[in-house]
Formats: C-alpha cells, structure tokens, sequence
C-alpha cells in the first residue's frame, strides 16, 4: 500500500520535503494533484495520506492551498470515478487528476491518457459534478439546485477538450481528444436533463450514478474509452513532453479580435508607442519562417503612464499584433489585476481555447521560461516577496524573455507587498546585460482627455490643492450625501451611460450569502446628519457581488465582482480599488472614507479604520501613501464626469472650497 501511494502521489520510500521530493513524482513534469495508472491510485484513494501527499503535489505544481470544498470534492468524486474506470476494464490507463494546463489557467478534475487503435494518444477529459438536480437556463447556463448560476457542464468540459485540440505543436504525437462529464450522484433521468442537442458537443456523454452501474464493456464506451488500450512508458513520456503551444489559427482568430476591438484603438503617444515596440520586436524576435532573430540579445521595454494615459489599450493591441506577425514565439499577457483578466477573457471568449493565453499571475515565473515575447500590464501590482531589488517572478522575465514588454504606474502601487519600478527594471536588465528601452505616455484619453483633471486630482492628493475652475469636456461636482450619489449614478444609467460608484474599502464586506437570495447584503453604512428640512438618515448600500446573482430564471441582478464595471447591474453595488483599476466607465462616483481625512492643511491616514487585513495593520505614517494612491486610481475612473462625496464634515468643507456642489 505505502509503495503504490509512492508511485502515486509522488511521495518516495523515504519521507522527503515538497520541494526535493516533487522531482521523484511521476509526471513530475506535469502541473496536477496526483498521477499515475488507474489500478494504483485506486488502491489507496480513499486513504488520508494520499490525500495530504496530492494536497502537497497541487500546491507545488503552482496552483495555492487546496480549500475545504476541494478536498471535500476529492473523497466524494474521486472514490466512485475510480470504482468505475477499474470496473470498466480500464485499470491499465494512465490517469492525471486534477491537470493544469499551461499556466494553471485551467484545471481538469481527471484526464484519461491511452493509445487508440491507430497509434494515436487519446485524451479523455473528465468533468466530475456532485449535482443531482439543476434547471437549464440557456444554451450554455445551468442553475444549481443551491441557487448558483453556473457554466453548462458539457460546455464546460467541452472547452476543456478544445484546448488539446488548439495547442497541440505540429512536433506531438498524433493525438485524439474527447470529453465526457460524470454525475456520479445523479439518476439517468437527472443526468439526461444536461444532455444537449447542439452537434458540436453531441459527442459528450453525460454519465449518472445508475450509468457507472453499467456492464464492463458497456461502461467503458460510455466513458469513451472502448477502444482505448493502455499506453506504454514510451507513450506516457511522450506526451508529458508536450510543450503545449498556440496553434496560428488560434493566435490569428485571438489577435484579429483584440486588434478589431474598437476598445483597444490607438490614438496619440500610443500610436507612437506602438510602432517603436514593433520595430524592436522586429529586431529581437525572428520573423515567420525564421528560425533566427536580427538581434538574438533580447530587449525589455518599459512603458509608464498615469491614468487614462492608455496603457491597457496599448498593451492590448501590442498583444494581438505580436500574436500576427511573431505568433512562433508563443506570445502571453499576464497582469496582476484579475478584474483587468476577467475582462480581457470576456472579450475573447469566442474561441474556449483562447484562455491559456492569459495566464494567472501566479504563473509569471513558468510564463517567463515558455514564452518568447511577454506583455506585462499593472506591473507594479506584481507582488515582491522578499528584500531584493525586483520581485523575483520578474527578474526571471528579464533575465529570460526574448522580448519583455512592461507597463507601469509607480503612482499606482497600493500595498506594501507591491511595488515595482522603472529603475529597478532599468537596473535589473543593465546588470543581465539586456537591452532596455523606455517610453513614457504623457497623454490622457480618459477624463475627456482633460489633463487638467488629472493634473488636478495629483495636486489634491500629493501637492497643493487647487481650485477646479473647470474644463471643456468634462464635469466635477461635490455630492452632498450618498443619496444624491445614488440618485445621479441611477439616472445615468437610465440615460443609457456607464456609470458606477466606487469607495475606499472601509466597511465589511460580506462575501457569502443564503442559499436562493436574490439581494446582496447591505455592508456599507453611512451616517447623514441632519439638514433642515430633512432628519438625519443611513444610507445603505452593498459591495460587489463575490460571484454572480441572478433571479430565480437567472436573469442578472449583480454581475461577479471582476465584471461588475461593464455588465449588467453593475452600478448598484460599490465597487472598491480591486474591481476598478484598470477600467472606466462614463461617469464615476467616488465616496471617500473615514480612512483618508483632511486636517491642519494636510491628508491624515486612519488605517484603523480599513477593512482591508494587509493594510490595516500599518502606522499611519505608511498607510497614507497607499491611501493617496488608492483614491487616485478611483478618483480618475471616470471618462466624462465625477462626483465626489466624503464621509468626513472637515475633509467635505475644503473640498466644497475648491469645487462646487453637483445638482
């Protein structure tokens, strides 16, 4: 027994640690929880050790601490999954659980490998759901029993499928994928709910608890695996050496749509930004067909700008060229920011194999060894981890990547695990002896392209504080109270505008809610005193969704938090610094805190009054920058208006000195 959750799992006879014995592990070289051949793992998958041993694995291969609802996950799937395959006939079958693909942007419950008849590989992708019952919803959403809206399992497991189909390099092995989702607690008649019609996914079975019962021979056609025979060691090496690559037509579909992306237009220093980044891509990366580039030393190339001065716009479209013109050097974008990530996937999810391209940024450092050219936007969110001069995930770009580029602002650093700058990358690519290049962007395309706005907002917060004597284009007032606020986002949004508000994070924020709720909780709380004729009220308002809400037809009530500044019903909920940076919307609604206050001619910091556990620990004197920047990047959200209002009498009386009240 101790011998098979060796093999496994990837412990050795001798008790080793994570990070020495993680090379012994079969598979090693694959990002997943446990692998091996069916028979072996199980033997032992319903033991506690091997359990702990693939919690080990699963950390290691990069993808966090498995929670409480993971593990649970694998002692209730995993035991009936490999029940089924070994009475199936399929013992001898190599199988990986928990798979990550590339950059851990994706994770697969368990994928089956075999050689079919023709000598091919055959993948089969597993999608394990506890369900017994849900509701479909449309072509692609299903509503749990438990309320949560959710993707179509079939689709889901589809688009699984589609990214062997799509990242195969033209050197692999020859090989098949399939896909089948197991509802090993569900009765035929609850499982034939999810079967869909539709004939690209008609192919996927969805298999119930009363399937799993079936006959050997029966069982293993249901599991797509009948003609699957078991792979030799040649066969399994061979495909763990797969290094997974974009084919062209994804990177042609994926460029030509965030290259058409009006979105993403280039107007101003960004075009001249554009065509100076091409031309050194042009030089340190080789062109189609060319095995060499004109200069092999390799470049990093730094690009800083304030808000609105267009560096996601820029970094977007940079993308999709260099996915055109250099897709061999298998081009990725990573950004810190997860709402910036979730938008950017949004907006290519018409190719499901498009994800992989836009890995986490926890997978900076794996990134840095694949890719050939690398668009990095946020930057300054990468976190340091430790004292040295560059945080280490990015020292390993420089040091690495043909062609870095980098975008910034060092005015948007807003933790103290954060911060990267312009001259430590300068000094980091002096030291590798890589070329650097720096470009800066000084225009403004948000706020109207009102510089003075922005000028205004860096004079507010970090300088002297000045009049806004107003600007062609653009509009700043003072909301008296939240209400006011509330009222004026709600009629912009009725007028057919974006509008949304966001506040600095100082009040709870709930993030689980009762079963079937169709509202979120109430957390923001803010006192209004009374003004004749009216008493003295609270106002009440809630943070965005942690995940989605819908109605009991799973119509959109409040989008997830990543998504919540461009889909439905976004703007009535608070967003916070988390949901916004990076965006915009039209109009933009700003309440300041009780963390940021204005005394004796200057700003003062109440971290004690943060609701965020990374910062509010902090002295006053270190939280007040992260304060400045924080209420910077949400003050220059909007691109047409803002209103402001403040929780603090003081801090409202010398803003209403310098700007005049809204309506």
């Amino acid at each position: 027994m101790a011998e098979q959750m060796a093999a496994v799992a990837g412990g050795v006879t001798r008790v080793a640690p994570v990070e020495t014995a993680s090379a012994a592990w079969p598979g090693a070289a694959v990002a997943c929880a446990a692998a091996g051949r069916v028979r072996d793992i199980a033997a032992v998958v319903s033991d506690a050790s091997f359990l702990g041993q693939c919690a080990a694995r699963y950390q290691a291969s990069g993808f966090g601490v498995p929670g409480d609802a993971e593990t649970r996950s694998w002692r209730r799937s995993w035991p009936p999954l490999m029940e089924a395959l070994v009475r199936a006939g399929l013992a001898d079958l190599q199988v990986y659980l928990e798979y990550g693909t590339p950059g851990g942007s994706r994770r697969l419950d368990a994928l089956l490998m075999g050689v079919g008849p023709d000598g091919a590989l055959v993948l089969v992708v597993v999608e394990l759901k506890q369900w017994q019952t849900c509701r479909i919803l449309d072509g692609q959403r299903v509503m749990r029993s438990d309320g949560e809206v959710t993707v179509h399992p079939v689709y889901q497991v589809a688009a699984y499928r589609s990214f062997f189909q799509h990242w195969l390099p033209a050197d692999a092995p020859r090989l098949q994928a399939r896909a089948v989702v197991v509802l090993h607690n569900a009765t035929a008649a609850q499982a034939a709910v999810l079967r869909p019609a539709a004939p690209a996914v008609a192919d996927i079975p969805v298999l119930s608890a009363e399937d799993l019962s079936a006959p050997a021979g029966q069982l293993a056609g249901m599991l797509r695996c009948a003609d699957v025979r078991a792979p030799g060691r040649a066969e399994v090496s061979a495909f763990e050496g797969v290094r997974w690559t974009p084919s062209n037509r994804l990177l042609d579909h994926v460029g030509s749509v965030l290259e058409g992306n009006s979105a993403f237009a280039l107007v101003g220093d960004q075009q001249d930004a554009f065509v100076r980044i091409n031309a050194a891509a042009s030089r340190h990366l080789p062109a189609p067909g060319s095995p060499k580039a004109p200069d092999e030393a390799g470049a990093v190339i730094t690009v800083r700008g304030g808000p609105g001065s267009g560096k996601t716009a820029l970094a977007v479209r940079l993308l999709g060229r260099l996915m055109r013109a250099h897709s061999g050097t298998r081009p990725r974008f990573i950004t810190p920011s997860g709402t910036l990530r979730a938008h950017l996937l949004d907006a290519t999810r018409g190719h499901a194999a498009a994800r992989e391209l836009f890995p986490p940024a926890g997978s900076l450092h794996s990134a840095a060894r694949q890719a050939g050219a690398l668009v990095i936007d946020e930057a300054q969110r990468i976190k340091r981890g430790g004292a040295s001069a560059l945080p280490p995930d990015l020292a390993t770009v420089v040091e690495h990547v043909p062609l870095a580029v980098i975008f910034l602002d060092e005015r948007q650093i807003i933790r103290p695990d954060e911060g990267t700058t312009v001259d430590e990358i300068h000094a980091a690519a002096r030291q590798l002896g890589r070329v650097h290049h720096h470009l800066e962007l000084t225009g403004s395309f948000r706020c109207s392209g009102s510089a003075a706005y922005t000028a205004w907002v860096d004079a507010l917060l970090y300088g002297e504080p000045m009049p806004w004597t107003g600007q062609a284009g653009y509009d700043l007032s003072l909301a008296e109270d939240p209400f006011q606020l509330q009222q004026w986002i709600e009629q912009a949004t009725t007028a057919g505008h974006t509008a949304r508000t966001t506040a600095g994070f100082c009040w709870p924020w709930t993030r689980t809610r009762t079963r079937g709720a169709t509202t979120l909780p109430l957390d923001i709380e803010i006192e209004v005193p009374a003004t004749s004729p009216s008493p003295a009220r609270i106002w009440r308002g809630a943070w965005n969704a942690a995940t989605a809400l819908t109605d009991p037809d799973g119509n959109p009530l409040a989008p997830h938090s990543q998504l919540w500044a461009s889909h439905t019903g976004g703007h009535q909920q608070i967003g916070c610094i988390y949901t916004a940076q990076g965006l915009e919307y039209q109009h933009s609604g700003v309440i300041i805190g009780p963390d940021l206050t204005w005394k004796d001619g200057r700003w003062h910091a109440h971290p004690e009054n943060s609701r965020d556990k990374d910062l509010r620990h902090l002295t006053p004197e270190r939280y007040l920058p992260y304060a400045l920047n924080t209420y910077r990047v949400l003050l220059t959200r909007g691109t047409h208006t803002t209103r402001i209002h403040t929780t603090d009498a003081t801090t409202h009386h010398m803003l209403a000195s310098l700007v005049h009240l809204g309506r």
